[in-house]
């Protein structure tokens, strides 16, 4: 009889960071038993199972790997330790990740040690190019730094909207950033891609909205940079997350990835929108995650002028009729063969068709959807009070929104390229997100996105009450994140390095 691969089991356990507990005797297990050690025969059928994902630990102990071997090495050197749970009744081996440290450093470990951490689902170490990445929720960071701890408690809804719309959002970015030339971008860290990203987001996203995770119903995962040809972010996100009912170890939920280069996430809005107000199909919310590791060639090389914008990080929305902060209105879409940006199968870097494409392809596009939605609702600028555009560069969103006949104050907000860079499918979604975190109930916001290849999506919101009813649910706001002091800043070679990962 054959059994399942060792990745499957161990992404399994660790990705969620599943345990068990003894009813009669209340002992804990890092590992899915069937019996306690200490009961024997009177506890089958009495052990429950517990997870520790969105729970605090306490790192007991540590010590410094400065030589790491084998699949270890990328990492250069890290911070391994103890970290326990529920008072020590569960002790975990712990990797303490989003760590750069210099050669020669001399590290205090009492001033680590007694510290509150918080489970990160990241890569676990290096792998080739033919095999499964690993994944694990045994990365650690600290509580009281970037990633500060959030509770997640569902909520029951009190309020059912004609209109569907968002119900919770997340924003995601690392802690790394590079600047350069007054351009600030993020900089995964070393076990960080696309895949993590959707997970943190989504995460996010559900703390936010108070939804149970077993009633959503379907997953879209945009991202162009996902790190398989063939094998779905949205799998990995719904069973870490545990969208939809369990049913054994597998997910009651359908998931799906989309690709349409910088709007692949926000294409899915209207199909969430849709899914979660057809009754007979029986989904009361839907997930849309946008989320890149924005990749470019390096500076000099062909296809090397994008390199000085691409970022990391992404967001994720939940849709419903429920509790909804922001129902959407409408939308419009506008499609053309324009090949302004391409990667062609195989190549590990797009290529860019120079500086004049920005007129038939970024602007003739947004300028379109942008206009035939607000002719569709007789808007004027003037009657929107929040315009978010995508950022391939400072330049382009300003450019557009101020033809359009938007103010500063009407879209500056939005404007994430100094923080993050183009983040690629999660660029518009961040900036969606911003806005969401000042605006006010009974507010207009025009979102429109932009995808190379080409195309764009123009979606128009309106804030409800229960906007101001979640904010007190998120820490990690998106300002949080860009004026962290937290920070670290990397340079060039650093960030090079960072961005290819493990």
């Amino acid at each position: 009889m054959s059994s399942e691969p060792i990745e499957r089991r161990v992404s399994y356990l660790g990705d969620r960071l599943r345990a068990s507990r003894c009813r009669n005797c209340h002992k804990e297990y890092f590992e899915i038993r069937d019996y306690c050690s200490n009961c024997g025969r009177k506890s089958y059928g009495k052990m429950e199972s517990i997870d520790l994902f969105y729970d605090k630990g306490k790192l007991e102990l540590c010590t410094f790997v400065n030589e790491p071997t084998n699949k270890f090495m990328k990492l250069s050197s890290f911070i391994y330790g103890i970290v326990s749970f529920h008072d020590g009744k569960i002790r975990v081996p712990a990797r303490l990740t989003d760590q750069i440290i210099p050669e020669g450093t001399a590290i205090d470990f009492s001033s680590l040690e007694g510290r509150e951490v918080i489970p990160r689902f990241r890569r676990r170490y290096s792998v080739g190019k033919s095999e499964v990445v690993p994944t694990i929720s045994l990365a650690f960071t600290l509580a009281d730094e970037y990633y500060p701890h959030q509770e997640y408690s569902v909520f029951a809804p009190n309020k059912e909207y004609e209109l569907p719309g968002i119900v919770g959002y997340g924003v995601y970015s690392s802690r790394f950033r590079i600047k350069e030339a007054g351009l600030e971008r993020a900089v995964p860290f070393l076990d960080e891609d696309s895949v993590t990203a959707s997970v943190e987001a989504g995460k996010l996203a559900l703390i936010h909205s108070g939804v149970d995770s077993k009633l959503i119903g379907k997953v879209y995962a945009g991202s162009e940079s996902n790190p398989y040809a063939v094998k779905p972010i949205a799998a990995k996100v719904a069973q870490v997350l545990k969208l939809g009912e369990e049913d054994g170890d597998v997910q009651d939920v359908d998931a799906v990835d989309v690709e349409f280069a910088c709007k692949a996430g926000t294409s899915m809005f209207k199909d969430a929108c849709s899914l979660v107000s057809y009754p007979r199909s029986g989904i009361k919310y839907a997930m849309v995650i946008g989320a890149d590791n924005s990749q470019a060639a390096p500076r000099g090389c062909p296809g090397g002028e994008l390199d000085q914008f691409v970022g990391y990080g992404g967001a994720a929305f939940i849709f419903g009729k429920q509790d909804v902060i922001a129902e959407v209105e409408g939308w419009y879409s506008c499609t053309s063969d324009t090949p302004d940006f391409w990667r062609r199968d195989g190549e590990p870097f797009p290529m860019h068709g120079g500086r004049f494409t920005g007129d038939p392809a970024y602007f003739k596009h947004v300028r379109k959807a942008a206009t035939k939605l607000m002719e569709r609702f007789s808007l004027k600028p003037s009657d929107i009070n929040y315009f978010v555009p995508h950022q391939p560069n400072p330049t382009f969103p300003v450019k557009i929104a101020k033809e359009l006949g938007f103010k500063d104050e009407q879209f500056c907000s939005a404007l994430l390229i100094n923080k993050f860079g183009n983040t690629y499918s999660g660029c518009t979604p961040v900036g969606l997100g911003a806005t969401l975190d000042i605006a006010k109930p009974d507010e207009l916001i025009l979102v429109t996105s932009y995808g190379s290849g080409a195309g764009s999506d123009a979606y128009l919101l309106r804030t409800t009450s229960q906007i101001l009813d979640k904010r007190g649910r998120q820490k990690i706001t998106v300002k949080f994140q860009a004026e962290n002091p937290f920070v670290e800043y990397v340079d060039y070679t650093t960030y090079r390095r960072l961005k290819l990962g493990m």
